[in-house]
């Protein structure tokens, strides 16, 4: 059985490189994969705990998928959007969202 801080570790990573990406990127695209990244070190750290604990954590998970899911096709279709008006998905040279 793998121990449960190995999960820790791996959920700590995908979540660091998550928010590195958000942080750091300023393509639309590319944020909203890292916050993907984010959700899915989520996931594994209720994964994780529903084995070594007991606790149903794969609801959690899969609650967690069902949102994410959601949240990329209404980001997506913002970001299509966003680039017929401006011609970019560079969020730096989106500065206002008027017609």
């Amino acid at each position: 059985m793998i121990p449960i801080e190995h999960y820790y570790l791996v959920s700590a990573v995908l979540f660091a490189i998550g928010l590195a990406i958000v942080i750091t990127r300023r393509n639309a695209v590319l944020v909203l994969m890292g916050i993907e990244l984010m959700l899915n070190a989520a996931n594994i750290n209720f994964i994780a705990i529903s084995q070594h604990a007991g606790v149903p954590g794969q609801f959690f998970a899969l609650f967690v998928i069902v949102i994410a899911a959601a949240e990329v096709a209404v980001a997506l279709a913002i970001i299509i959007r966003v680039y017929r008006h401006f011609k970019t998905i560079n969020l730096d040279e989106v500065n206002e969202i008027k017609d």
